[in-house]
């Protein structure tokens, strides 16, 4: 009886701080990515055309990760724990990570960051301007390993059928704070 006592009290008491931990890296490691990838785009102002977008869902991770991992020392080390996380069939998306980063705070960033879209409300927009510049931000759920002291997350952006990039973002955590390591598997068509 105690046992299962104790054991409801973990899941009572505990999972809920171990998902808010894991959204609150969640959002963390959003943040970096609009730091980074939205720095050269102007702020939204009525009548201007935004050429970056992003896309509303997490991307799976699939067996793509096998070969990052193979051109990496410290993923090799990890692989077992990486590979049990690669999961083809999800269906999450970025809100609540998007709603913490710009929660009464980042209104600099927010003001260079549409609302997050659909594929389909996407091509709305890239049909309606008929251009190639307009790009959607693709970011796939991250794989925490190691103690949670490193991610990988992959950020892709589509554009068109041919002309698409991309590359996984390795990710450590130091003092709280999440930093790029490095950029694997960088790709263009």
């Amino acid at each position: 009886m105690k046992l299962h006592f104790l054991k409801f009290l973990f899941f009572f008491l505990l999972l809920p701080k171990l998902v808010l931990a894991q959204e609150n890296d969640n959002a963390a490691i959003l943040k970096i990515i609009f730091t980074k990838y939205y720095a050269n785009e102007k702020l939204i102002a009525k009548g201007r055309l935004q050429l970056l977008n992003f896309y509303c869902k997490k991307a799976p991770n699939n067996e793509e990760v096998l070969e990052v991992i193979s051109k990496s020392d410290l993923l090799k080390k990890n692989a077992v724990e990486i590979k049990k996380q690669i999961i083809n069939n999800i269906d999450e998306d970025w809100s609540a990570a998007y709603n913490l980063v710009f929660n009464n705070q980042n209104q600099y960033l927010k003001k260079k960051v549409n609302s997050c879209l659909s594929f389909e409300e996407y091509q709305k927009v890239s049909d309606r301007y008929g251009e190639n510049n307009q790009r959607l931000m693709i970011v796939s759920k991250p794989i925490y390993f190691s103690n949670n002291n490193f991610a990988l997350v992959k950020v892709a952006f589509y554009r068109s059928i041919e002309h698409n990039s991309g590359s996984y973002l390795l990710l450590e955590k130091t003092n709280d704070i999440w930093t790029i390591k490095d950029y694997l598997n960088v790709w263009a068509t």
